[in-house]
């Protein structure tokens, strides 16, 4: 039988990664969806912020760098935490003290997703961590404990993640990624044929999944 595949290039740090997952499963989810052929779905590594150090920086810090200050990004921030409530999710963003950089992170999503398997639940649990726990999970105990929480091994998770090959098979899925033109995230690819960018309502997500079915 015919697999939908569905590709999300993403970020762990990405507000707008989260609440467009949230939209996918709301898609996922309708009635709509019931004649939609099994969904296999892919995460795929976009950094937003690929320079930053690997202990991370200040958060205050990165807000003046990115937003001009705290002010700014008060603004911004809020429109962002009433799409968050829009979907079910409290976002604690004015919790969140320190800013990761995320290679690390997406190393334990590559690992999370050997064989083909599904990564959704380490996705889900790092989004989680950064968003609601404000964890800082460019801590490599930090992501060894979201492994175990997802039922992988910890140690081996660790060890993948410390190992400069997936490292650097990260930072070059990121690199292909703005080779294909990639400049935002989410974006949704669907059966390698029908794109979507942005964290659109159900409805879209689900109309381009349809197309890309009729397709074939």
């Amino acid at each position: 039988m015919h697999t939908l595949t569905i590709d999300v290039v993403s970020d762990v740090v990405c507000p707008w990664c989260y609440i467009g997952k949230r939209k996918l499963e709301a898609a996922l989810a309708s009635p709509e969806a019931a004649g939609l052929p099994p969904v296999q779905i892919r995460w795929h590594a976009f950094q937003l912020n690929p320079d930053l150090p690997a202990e991370g920086i200040d958060r205050k810090a990165y807000l003046e760098e990115k937003f001009g200050g705290p002010q700014r990004a008060a603004a911004i921030y809020e429109r962002v935490r009433a799409a968050g409530r829009s979907v079910g999710l409290e976002l604690n963003i004015d919790g969140i003290t320190r800013q990761p950089n995320t290679l690390a992170a997406h190393a334990l999503l590559a690992f999370a997703q050997q064989d083909g398997a599904d990564g959704s639940a380490v996705k889900e649990r790092l989004l989680q961590a950064y968003f609601i726990e404000n964890r800082f999970i460019g801590d490599l105990d930090v992501l060894a404990d979201i492994a175990a929480q997802a039922g992988l091994d910890a140690a081996a998770a660790r060890a993948y993640i410390e190992d400069p090959a997936a490292r650097d098979a990260v930072a070059q899925a990121d690199q292909e990624a703005r080779r294909m033109g990639i400049s935002g995230v989410p974006f949704f690819i669907f059966d390698r044929k029908l794109a979507v960018s942005g964290a659109q309502d159900p409805a879209t997500l689900l109309d381009a999944m349809q197309q890309a079915v009729a397709q074939g």
